[in-house]
């Protein structure tokens, strides 16, 4: 007997055989769908050991993700290394495809429609004119937020000691409440009409007189601002 098949049955006797051994390792196809179903499911990129922690014995993780990888070349998703795991991911030239607009319903507080409403009427306005309107101090938020929704936006600074900013609104505020310009604005006695403020005219003022006035005057309030 030559010499090498006696080292090789004595090593088959003296040894254990390897435990990958005790079980015939699936094709390599099959260890490719194992593999994909694995990174499928996980919420995380899995790592090779990992990947092979989970398959039968006598598989071989990293040729069976390589081999995926290959395969899925092309394809509207892809395997992909991060750091020292694998994942799927989209394929990064159809991301577009996953992003969803939605519309955000956002009350606005009455903070922030009276600041609004201020500066519909009176721009182009300061801030220290919309707090003498109000009677009340005007948050940095309530401006923040009517600015993030692009319903105002600054104006002229007014030549005055300070060089203080104003506010007007913008063609957006206009386009979203169907006004042509400010001017479109409802007076008064629309006001009163639409039931949001109260019909009975103030103690010595005539209700027409006063709107009448008040129409007037917000034909005049409105500069043209470049």
């Amino acid at each position: 007997m030559p010499a090498e098949e006696v080292q090789d049955e004595t090593a088959a006797e003296g040894e254990a055989p390897p435990r990958d051994s005790l079980f015939e390792a699936p094709p390599l196809a099959e260890q490719e769908r194992m593999v994909e179903a694995i990174l499928f499911a996980s919420s995380e990129p899995v790592s090779i050991p990992d990947l092979n922690a989970r398959l039968p014995h006598g598989c071989d993780g990293a040729v069976a993700v390589e081999n995926l990888r290959k395969r899925y070349e092309g394809r509207g998703v892809r395997v992909v290394r991060v750091a020292e795991a694998w994942a799927i991911r989209t394929a990064p030239d159809l991301g577009y495809l996953m992003q969803k607009e939605t519309v955000e319903t956002r009350k606005l507080s009455r903070a922030a429609i009276e600041t609004l409403a201020i500066i519909a009427y009176h721009q182009p306005v300061t801030r220290a004119e919309i707090e003498e309107i109000r009677g009340v101090s005007v948050s940095r938020g309530t401006i923040d937020l009517l600015l993030e929704l692009e319903w105002i936006r600054f104006g002229r600074r007014r030549m005055t000691p300070g060089r203080p900013v104003t506010f007007v609104v913008t063609p957006s505020f206009l386009d979203h409440f169907g006004l042509e310009s400010p001017r479109d604005l409802p007076g008064l006695k629309d006001l009163r009409a639409a039931g949001l403020l109260d019909s009975r005219p103030p103690p010595g003022r005539l209700g027409e007189d006063e709107d009448r006035e008040a129409d007037e005057e917000q034909a005049e309030m409105f500069e043209d601002d470049d």
